[in-house]
């Protein structure tokens, strides 16, 4: 079992999801139930999957995790941007920067996608020649 405290995009998922919390507190309060509880969700989801996604026996049950992380950090890029358009980020915000831990924990989470998709081609290749 994968320990998913070791793992870098765990670890970033992380790091954005108290950032998020940090940056969020200055929306107005009539967002609390909507874009600022959609947006905390989301940062949440990130970190949340790939956590459950260690927890799971096989590589590709492990890869349906990776990806679901994936969707919610996409999920996530868009509701910055719309947060930015409204307003509710200045556009100097450390979450909307390209260098941000939101870009970079999309670059390792689809880094550790790739590897875990070669791996399990190789599984099924493997079983498949048996």
């Amino acid at each position: 079992m994968r320990d998913h405290r070791n793992l870098r995009a765990f670890q970033l998922a992380d790091e954005l999801a108290l950032l998020v919390y940090r940056e969020t507190v200055g929306f107005p309060k009539e967002e609390l139930f909507g874009l600022t509880s959609q947006v905390r969700r989301a940062a949440v989801s990130v970190a949340s999957n790939i956590a459950e996604g260690c927890g799971r026996s096989s590589d590709f049950d492990f890869l349906r995790f990776l990806d679901m992380a994936n969707g919610s950090l996409r999920e996530l890029q868009y509701q910055i941007s719309l947060a930015q358009r409204l307003c509710y980020l200045p556009s100097h915000s450390t979450l909307a920067n390209e260098d941000s831990v939101l870009f970079e924990t999309g670059r390792v989470l689809h880094g550790l996608i790739r590897s875990m998709r070669a791996n399990v081609v190789r599984e099924v290749a493997v079983s498949y020649k048996q």
